[in-house]
């Protein structure tokens, strides 16, 4: 059974994390697009990439970390095997 999107973004950035994002985002849409956006309207897109695709990248950074831990793991019983005596 899926479960319910929550409101609660899966990322929560401090508050000088959220100013230089809504800064960035203002700019860009500027940039762009030509289209002025306010703080408010820049934090509520915010809200929504971090609602919507956090969970993607979240995701993503897991499988590298498990990746990464399974070939250290390998590689310390290698090492761990090596000092096996005979």
């Amino acid at each position: 059974m899926a479960r319910a999107k929550s409101n609660t973004p899966i990322l929560q950035l401090d508050a000088a994390q959220t100013q230089d994002a809504v800064l960035a985002i203002k700019r860009f849409m500027e940039d762009r697009f030509e289209l002025e956006l306010g703080s408010f309207e820049a934090e509520e897109l915010l809200d929504f990439f971090a609602r919507e695709f956090a969970p993607y990248f979240y995701n993503k950074a897991i499988l590298d970390v498990q990746s990464y831990l399974k070939e250290r793991f390998e590689s310390i019983e290698s090492d761990v095997w090596a000092l096996e005596k005979s």
